[in-house]
């Protein structure tokens, strides 16, 4: 298998058209592109990434209520998150699918993230392009906020689906490595993390953060040293600084460049041992 290759000095697109990097580490392992993955993601790699970590938009932006703190906060968290309909939010997850899948290589795997909001669309439209599901992983956090309205249970759990490029996928599965970390036992599909810690949200928070942990697990289950790691929706950047954490390579794209600025943040804090931020 050809290790995957970076390609924002390659000659895949003219040099007027060949998009910039908001950000690249000295060891370039690291970068980072600012605009819509949809537009961007085959313009700077080449059809071979090992890894997708996808944690896309759930649509919950219209108007609801959460507690965060004790306190009632509103779950709107911008433009990017509002739900048009069903159908446009199908449709989405449908392209920004199908381009995720052109950029992977043959063997290359897929893990997305989301809530009851978002996941079936998902899920369906996967199936629909022509993945293969391999695992319907549970996120159980122990520590959720409560539910104020008291009309349903608590919401303490999110669906990660894990999916090869193709049903001839021979898809990579450090299973040893993985029973290592459960006690010698075969793992479960259902993983208890704690949301991310004060700590990791040091230098800022984004909505949807997801805990440092959670993305290790992913990534060292599926992926080796040396790995192309990719994340389309980058947010604060906990994809990439799993990534270098274990010696992969990692490209994250997103349209708030607040968001790629507080990546960046953690990620420079990442490289000093003596920062408490990440721990």
């Amino acid at each position: 298998m050809g290790k995957a290759k970076i390609l924002p000095t390659d000659d895949l697109t003219p040099e007027a058209e060949r998009p910039a990097p908001y950000f690249v580490s000295d060891q370039r392992d690291f970068i980072l592109y600012h605009g819509d993955a949809l537009e961007l993601l085959t313009k700077v790699v080449d059809a071979s990434v090992d890894l997708i970590f996808a944690d896309p938009p759930y649509f919950l932006s219209n108007g609801g209520i959460t507690c965060q703190s004790g306190k009632m906060v509103s779950v709107n968290k911008g433009g990017w998150d509002r739900l048009e309909s069903v159908q446009a939010m199908h449709e989405f997850n449908r392209a920004w699918l199908k381009t995720c899948r052109s950029a992977l290589q043959a063997n290359g795997v897929i893990w997305v993230s989301g809530t009851r909001h978002v996941i079936f669309s998902v899920g369906f439209a996967m199936q629909e392009i022509g993945f293969k599901l391999l695992n319907e992983i549970t996120w159980e956090k122990p520590n959720p906020p409560p539910n104020l309205s008291c009309r349903y249970f608590t919401h303490s759990t999110e669906t990660i689906l894990w999916a090869a490029r193709d049903p001839k996928s021979k898809h990579k599965f450090n299973y040893q490595l993985m029973r290592s970390h459960a006690n010698d036992r075969q793992m479960k599909s259902v993983w208890r993390f704690t949301a991310p810690t004060g700590a990791e949200k040091s230098f800022g928070a984004h909505p949807t953060q997801k805990p440092l942990a959670l993305l290790e697990r992913i990534i060292l289950a599926s992926s080796d040293a040396g790995d192309l790691i990719v994340d389309p929706f980058v947010g604060s950047g906990t994809t990439g600084i799993a990534a270098a954490r274990h010696g992969r390579r990692f490209i994250g794209i997103d349209t708030e460049a607040e968001f790629l600025d507080l990546a960046i943040k953690r990620y420079q804090a990442s490289l000093n041992p003596q920062q408490e931020a990440l721990k």
